[in-house]
């Protein structure tokens, strides 16, 4: 039997009892396009991939991938899932202050 717990609050998800919201998040970098003017055309684009394709293959570039995308997935109960849907970025929120209408 498969057992779920919160990645939020660790609390032990009953399958038969609770509802399991499950959140997914994909998270990529921003490339903004080339500027065609800037482009060198005495350039050599192959080596200038391969010296590239070479340092991520080193240990200290092991989680340059990381860096440009990421896939993640989360188990959330009811509770955390109600206050992630409120403030999904886990940002402070301003205190609102509320005034009678007299």
């Amino acid at each position: 039997m498969i057992h779920y717990s919160c990645d939020r609050c660790k609390k032990i998800i009953d399958q038969h009892d609770s509802l399991r919201y499950v959140v997914k998040i994909e998270v990529q970098a921003a490339m903004e396009p080339l500027d065609l003017d800037d482009v060198d055309a005495d350039r050599d684009h192959l080596l200038e991939i391969q010296e590239m394709l070479e340092r991520m293959e080193d240990e200290e570039c092991s989680g340059a991938g990381n860096e440009v995308y990421q896939k993640l997935h989360y188990d959330l109960c009811s509770d955390c899932h109600r206050q992630y849907v409120n403030n999904p970025l886990g940002s402070e929120l301003p205190v609102q202050i509320g005034f009678s209408q007299n």
